[in-house]
């Protein structure tokens, strides 16, 4: 509709949900196309601060396509237009990206120092939807660091987060996290009530996002093997959440 009214502005926005869909069901070809495009139809409009989202989008795709080097360079050039503009929510998504990508590549110092600032500020602000997201990327860094104490404290951190926003996906992030550092039992029950949650939004994980939730499978069948993880999975997949939860708040 907004292409037969020439209305670009329209385009910019609309397109850019239409990315946001294309990632979330995994046809990145499709995101990077009409990201791309964005990015082009902002800077001719002149409106910097969708350029800087849309420069940060493309640079997930180029995470989730394994490019790391790519990502980087377009998180920083969306960094700097954020910057630039003095736009607090863009500087932080892009900012995000960078930690994403560098805790990807290995270097957890670099993706807590990016981190914790921006959960400052969501804090500070009460932005329960960015906390949550932060909490399980610090919670990851823990866990990748062999201090499964802090992983833990910063998992219950960010499931409380998630909690408050009600958002099915930051529920399941949550849970996937404790998944990845509780006893193997309760890691595939975990798991399995992530899976239920995401199946309920329509959002099941892409192959490209689940290298967190591969180790943490990884883990709990190595631990169980496969028929009593299997079980347990099955288990957590049909208890009802608030069942999940009051497990949780009981201790592992």
């Amino acid at each position: 509709m907004f292409t037969e009214l020439g209305d670009r502005w329209g385009q910019l926005q609309t397109s850019e949900q239409l990315g946001i869909l294309a990632e979330v069901t995994g046809d990145y070809a499709a995101a990077v196309r009409l990201h791309e495009d964005g990015v082009r139809d902002a800077q001719e409009l002149e409106l910097w601060t969708h350029a800087s989202f849309r420069l940060a989008r493309q640079g997930r795709i180029a995470l989730l396509t394994g490019d790391l080097a790519h990502a980087a360079a377009l998180h920083e050039q969306a960094l700097r237009l954020a910057q630039e503009q003095c736009h607090r929510p863009a500087e932080q998504f892009a900012a995000i990206g960078l930690a994403l990508g560098a805790r990807r590549g290995g270097d957890l110092d670099a993706a807590e120092a990016r981190l914790r600032p921006w959960l400052d500020w969501n804090r500070r602000l009460g932005v329960d939807s960015g906390a949550a997201l932060i909490l399980a990327e610090l919670g990851y860094v823990a866990e990748l660091r062999a201090d499964p104490a802090a992983a833990e404290s910063l998992h219950r951190e960010g499931l409380a987060a998630a909690r408050r926003t009600g958002d099915p996906r930051a529920l399941a992030l949550a849970l996937e996290g404790l998944a990845g550092i509780l006893p193997p039992a309760r890691a595939a029950s975990l798991l399995g009530t992530a899976m239920a949650l995401r199946a309920s939004a329509g959002t099941p994980r892409p192959q490209a996002e689940r290298t967190d939730t591969d180790r943490a499978t990884a883990r709990a069948r190595a631990a169980l093997g496969p028929e009593a993880f299997a079980t347990a999975f099955a288990t957590g997949e049909a208890l009802p959440l608030p069942d999940q939860l009051a497990l949780l708040d009981g201790g592992p």
